[in-house]
């Protein structure tokens, strides 16, 4: 099985969570308080200052497929888990180049908490501060992988393609300059805790 572009020290382990709603915190600035996270302190997300299309939120299902799959709109910049009795969470997701460059049907390969980035070589030779990264940046709060990541493949090879957590969030709902599917820290902790590896994607 090829490696993915991030270095893997070891295998993310396999988690089964349900799909089932769950009771959301009283109010969104419940969901997206400062936590402390494996050693590391992430801080709240001023929702104030977010449009709330793209808070997390159950809705009616629009994507007609299974539970527990996860379906991310390029187009409306959604990521859905889908739940069962015709409900979704639905997420605000921030795309860069590489969110836009593939799409079809994939697994989640694995899932990482709080993974090591390492700049791809094009990137380095783009912005030659990156280099000091080469054999990877630590996890840590300002880590562009931000808290959690999920791998993609595609018939057992690595797409490149990663869902993950961003210290940016005033990104989310928008379009970056590089980077896959970018999630608030919190909400991609969240839909980490509720899928397992091996969980169906789709990309549209």
């Amino acid at each position: 099985m090829p490696a993915p572009a991030e270095p893997m020290h070891e295998k993310a382990p396999v988690e089964v969570a349900g799909t089932d709603p769950v009771a959301a915190p009283s109010g969104y600035a419940g969901m997206y308080d400062a936590v402390d996270d494996g050693g590391h302190a992430l801080p709240a997300i001023p929702v104030a200052k977010v449009d709330e299309r793209f808070l997390r939120q159950i809705v009616d299902d629009p994507t007609g497929e299974l539970p527990g799959m996860i379906v991310v709109n390029t187009t409306d910049k959604y990521l859905y888990l889908v739940l069962k009795d015709g409900k979704a969470m639905r997420y605000g997701v921030g795309l860069g180049r590489q969110g836009y460059s593939w799409k079809g049907r994939a697994i989640v390969q694995w899932k990482r908490k709080w993974p090591t980035w390492t700049p791809p070589s094009a990137m380095i030779r783009r912005d030659p501060k990156l280099e000091k990264w080469r054999q990877g940046m630590q996890p840590g709060v300002s880590n562009p992988l931000g808290s959690r990541a999920l791998y993609i493949f595609k018939d057992g090879v690595d797409t490149l393609y990663r869902i993950h957590g961003s210290p940016d969030w005033k990104s989310i709902g928008k379009s970056a300059s590089s980077g896959c599917v970018r999630m608030f820290n919190q909400d991609v902790i969240d839909l980490y805790d509720r899928v397992p590896a091996k969980t169906t994607l789709l990309v549209i």
